[in-house]
């Protein structure tokens, strides 16, 4: 008996793209992380139309990025994405301009994106999201001025805080003990947390300038009461918040600092991007070993690849995804324009 198809009319996927996977890629990329084996994850937004939308992106070669037949997978979001991370090793948090949470997984050989939960919260848009190392938990801030604590496993909301008066522009989670992250909001205050003090959970690290406000913040990855961050004015500072050391200041950009990242070196490179299009990687004394100006619009994301390595990633509104080579020896700057 003849097949009642006919094959002839089947079209061939040539570029074997998933099957959610959108066919186009919004312009502006707005976060980007890698995850530990190198596989590169991209939040892109559209911030334009009457509603905006978002995508998320697999690329298990980032050197394809950003190039939409070459995704492993990928899948449409019904908001914009303001921050990406990687959870687990196929789980992937969003922070939504509705005011969600959402967690996504990898499925069907990783070829798949399966929504697990979207919870709306937040009062307004999520604009920083991280995962509690060595926990199925996560942490996000919102412009609603509140820090909320997630139990991924359950799906819910565990605590509340609302120390910040303004907005809450970033938070990070330490990478070795799973109680302590730190804050910083439009009110100028950089915070530091312990979950393990319900009645005074917060503690309020000096900043130079109080009336600038913080933009975005960092946790060394080896010492454990090092953080970095950067503000409205360019500046990048570093804090050994347990030391009696002054913290180490630098202009470092012309406008505001949008990311911090640091490397896993023995010696971490601290890499920071900005509104004025620009890439630094700075060495341990904050001096500047290398420039990049390729960028045509602001920089929004960084990471680093993992196992001290001198690789590291930048995504921009420009729908640039650059990747960087930085010699950690370096004494002079080296710059791309």
């Amino acid at each position: 008996m003849k097949s009642a198809i006919d094959t002839s009319m089947i079209k061939e996927n040539r570029w074997n793209i998933p099957p959610n996977a959108p066919a186009c890629m919004e312009k502006h990329l707005c976060s980007a992380q890698y995850r530990a084996d190198g596989t590169l994850l991209l939040g892109a937004s559209s911030l334009t139309g009457r509603s905006w939308q978002g995508s998320l992106w697999i690329y298990s070669d980032p050197e394809q990025a950003p190039n939409e037949g070459f995704c492993k997978a990928g899948v449409q979001t019904e908001a914009g994405i303001v921050d990406v991370k990687w959870v687990s090793e196929k789980g992937v948090a969003v922070a939504s301009d509705s005011g969600a949470l959402e967690l996504w997984e990898l499925a069907e050989d990783e070829r798949l994106m399966v929504n697990r939960f979207t919870k709306q919260e937040h009062d307004h848009i999520v604009t920083t999201v991280s995962p509690i190392t060595g926990a199925s938990s996560a942490v996000t801030g919102s412009m609603d001025c509140k820090i909320k604590v997630w139990d991924l496993s359950q799906e819910m909301v565990v605590t509340t805080y609302s120390a910040h008066t303004q907005p809450i522009s970033c938070v990070a989670c330490s990478p070795t003990e799973d109680s302590l992250f730190i804050s910083c909001g439009q009110d100028g205050r950089v915070l530091m947390w312990d979950r393990r003090k319900p009645n005074k959970p917060a503690t309020r690290i000096d900043v130079e300038t109080p009336s600038c406000s913080p933009t975005t913040v960092a946790w060394h990855p080896h010492h454990r009461s090092t953080i970095a961050f950067g503000d409205e004015l360019g500046r990048v500072t570093v804090k050994d918040f347990l030391g009696t050391e002054p913290a180490r200041v630098k202009k470092i950009h012309n406008r505001r600092v949008n990311g911090l990242a640091f490397s896993t070196h023995s010696a971490s490179l601290l890499a920071s991007i900005s509104d004025d299009c620009s890439l630094a990687v700075m060495n341990s004394e904050l001096q500047e070993i290398f420039r990049d100006r390729r960028h045509q619009d602001f920089v929004k994301g960084v990471c680093w690849l993992h196992g001290r390595s001198n690789t590291l990633t930048t995504v921009g509104w420009d729908h640039l995804v650059l990747h960087h080579t930085v010699c950690p020896a370096a004494e002079a700057p080296n710059s791309s324009s």
